[in-house]
């Protein structure tokens, strides 16, 4: 091993890069910092490509918008303290939404962990203890020998089902110090096998075979599953209408026959979910959102499939089968015969129901003055490309989008499993790095001010994303829940900079636009080539809620 002075040393950090490099990493996202040197120093000797956010909680959303547009485990390295605390609201969407990710921590030298507060920068009483509320796992390595195994097996937890966000951490020194270790030359992570248990099948196929009226909820589990391709034969084969939510959007086609859309808020689609004697709930624990704020009161039963087993049965009795979405829905189609009769909803086919159903919705929308918003959101969905991935924050766009979005061939992403401000943007960076298309990222003027920091990543990177950013002044939706509960609203109004001048000083082309001029800022912004903002000055409402009078 040479020691003349700036040679190159295996040290601790290679052995963190070389095993992510074989596992198949391609992409690092994060912030240098003091503790984490030797981890940086090591990621410049190696293939990796990084991403320099600005903010920790910002590269854990782009990690995470990382891997939902690809596919692959996103990986993000932090500093200790203040660091990686800063990142745990971004790891919380992750672990929320079922997102695969590797966490690397950096930790201050091992003499210095322990109960001891010996007054070293960034020390924490158990820094992994932190992350436990927001990770799957969390590991702290404490000699160098043990990193490859370490971060293997953390892969693996990750990318198993239930997938999440797993945390690994690496104290100082140990990412420093000359090791004897030979380089990494292969590394596996396949996930741990969740199928379905054969007499849950056996019964849930009795159950779904003399049903009358079946119907489907789609949740996020079914696209984390790749379970898609079941669903539309399973559905089909039963004539049962499918409703996604917002996090299952796109796992069933939007027109089709059966398809009741992502409707999940209104009281006609819950009233038909009601009236099913079998539901069968995939990938979803029939939450907040999902059951109309809790007002949901199926008459049936359900079957429940979710490969996390806390979410079964958690908002009411089922018949609960922990399994991966994807396993358990190819499991059910493979036994189920075809029905010998067709569902009678009571005296309507399924297609008549989901029909009526869906007309009924628009009717109600009809009814209230809503012409602006339900045109905004039409010359979105008009400008966006059938295929292009799209990322929202909690905006009340967004809360549209969630109901009325078409997903067609391209992916909907949102922060609807945490429900934090901020997601919007990094994780439309971390999307177009993992891609290299355009992507586009929508914001309110409340959560852009979270990310604003992040137009100086897109332009150090050049990525292709477009930020479209709806200015109401303030914090719309909580403005709108005040006035409506307490007849005022307090502390949403926000004073804002001019976005336009702002994403120009920092290198990134923008434009303003009144609403009726979205779809052609939105058309001629995706022509051009790196990062570009779309700024509309606008006071959108969202649709009357319905569980309310229920």
């Amino acid at each position: 091993m040479s020691t003349e002075p700036g040679a190159a040393v295996r040290n601790g950090g290679d052995l963190v890069i070389e095993t992510l490099e074989a596992l198949g990493a391609t992409t690092v996202f994060g912030i240098p910092g003091q503790h984490a040197l030797g981890l940086f120093d090591a990621l410049s000797r190696s293939t990796l490509e990084f991403v320099s956010s600005r903010v920790e909680n910002n590269a854990a959303f782009a990690a995470d918008g990382f891997t939902r547009a690809t596919g692959k485990v996103g990986v993000l390295f932090l500093s200790t303290g203040p660091g990686a605390l800063t990142a745990l609201a971004g790891l919380q969407e992750a672990y929320a939404t079922g997102v695969p990710m590797v966490v690397v921590a950096s930790q201050i030298p091992i003499e210095g962990l322990g109960a001891r507060r010996r007054g070293m920068l960034h020390q924490l009483d158990d820094q992994k203890a932190s992350a436990a509320n927001v990770t799957k796992s969390q590991r702290l390595i404490q000699h160098a020998s043990g990193i490859p195994s370490a971060i293997q097996d953390a892969w693996t937890e990750a990318i198993s089902a239930p997938m999440g966000p797993v945390w690994v951490e690496v104290p100082q020194n140990v990412l420093l110090a000359p090791v004897m270790v030979p380089a990494v030359e292969d590394a596996l992570a396949e996930p741990f096998d969740n199928p379905p248990r054969s007499e849950l099948v056996t019964e849930a196929v009795k159950w779904l075979g003399a049903a009358r009226r079946p119907a489907v909820i789609a949740g996020g589990g079914t696209r984390r599953g790749r379970a898609e391709e079941s669903l539309l034969s399973l559905a089909e084969k039963l004539h049962a209408p499918v409703i996604c939510t917002p996090g299952g959007k796109g796992a069933f086609p939007w027109e089709h026959p059966l398809s009741l859309q992502s409707w999940v808020e209104d009281r006609y689609a819950t009233d038909l979910l009601e009236d099913a004697d079998v539901l069968l709930v995939i990938g979803s624990s029939l939450g907040e959102v999902t059951s109309n704020y809790f007002t949901f009161a199926p008459r049936g039963r359900i079957i429940q499939i979710d490969a996390e087993p806390r979410v079964l049965e958690s908002n009411g009795p089922a018949l609960g089968i922990r399994a991966d979405a994807g396993q358990a829905l190819a499991a059910l189609d493979a036994a189920l015969p075809v029905p010998e009769r067709v569902p009678d909803w009571r005296g309507k086919t399924a297609e008549e129901v989901t029909a009526a159903t869906l007309a009924r919705i628009t009717a109600r929308l009809d009814d209230q003055d809503l012409g602006l918003e339900r045109k905004f959101m039409a010359d979105i969905r008009a400008a966006v490309p059938s295929g292009m991935q799209t990322y929202w924050d909690m905006t009340i766009a967004a809360y549209w989008a969630w109901s009325c979005w078409d997903a067609r061939s391209g992916q909907f992403h949102s922060a609807q499993g945490a429900g934090g401000l901020g997601y919007g943007y990094p994780g439309a960076l971390g999307g177009a790095v993992g891609t290299r298309e355009r992507v586009l990222a929508v914001s309110g003027d409340g959560s852009a001010m979270y990310s604003i920091a992040e137009l100086a990543t897109a332009r150090q990177h050049d990525l292709p994303v477009t930020w479209l950013i709806v200015d109401d002044g303030g914090y719309g939706i909580l403005r709108e829940y005040m006035v409506d509960a307490f007849g005022k609203a307090t502390a949403t109004e926000l004073a804002g900079p001019d976005f336009v001048k702002l994403a120009e000083s920092f290198g990134v082309p923008a434009r303003r636009t009144d609403p009726d001029g979205v779809r052609q800022a939105l058309e001629e912004s995706f022509a051009q080539e790196g990062p570009n903002v779309v700024v509309v000055q606008t006071l959108l409402r969202l649709f009357a809620p319905t569980h309310l009078d229920s």
